[in-house]
């Protein structure tokens, strides 16, 4: 008398849930590894808008923002001007007053 095990079938429904979960698993997995390489990279990736080590003011002014455009920088300063300064950010280019509004 031979005892062989049966073999359990699973319903169709249990079999196709298992491979939905696997391959959920599978896409997690690679979504992550890939979103961990685009962070490396991109932190480790050298800045596009290169700055200089410092700014010269004219004396007695604050900045209260700063912005850059192609082959320039702009400065607002508290005194309500935006001086637009070379990239070496010494040499003044232009200032232009701001009137304040009646």
């Amino acid at each position: 008398m031979d005892i062989t095990p049966e073999v359990e079938t699973q319903p169709g429904s249990l079999r196709f849930l298992k491979v939905l979960v696997m391959v959920l698993t599978l896409t997690m997995i690679v979504g992550f590894i890939v979103l961990i390489g685009l962070i490396v990279m991109r932190f480790s990736a050298e800045p596009t808008a290169p700055l200089p080590d410092h700014i010269a003011l004219p004396s007695g002014t604050k900045a209260t923002a700063i912005t850059r455009g192609p082959d320039w920088f702009a400065v607002v300063t508290e005194d309500g001007r935006i001086l637009i300064l070379g990239l070496d950010g010494k040499s003044v280019r232009q200032e232009i007053v701001i009137e304040k509004a009646e």
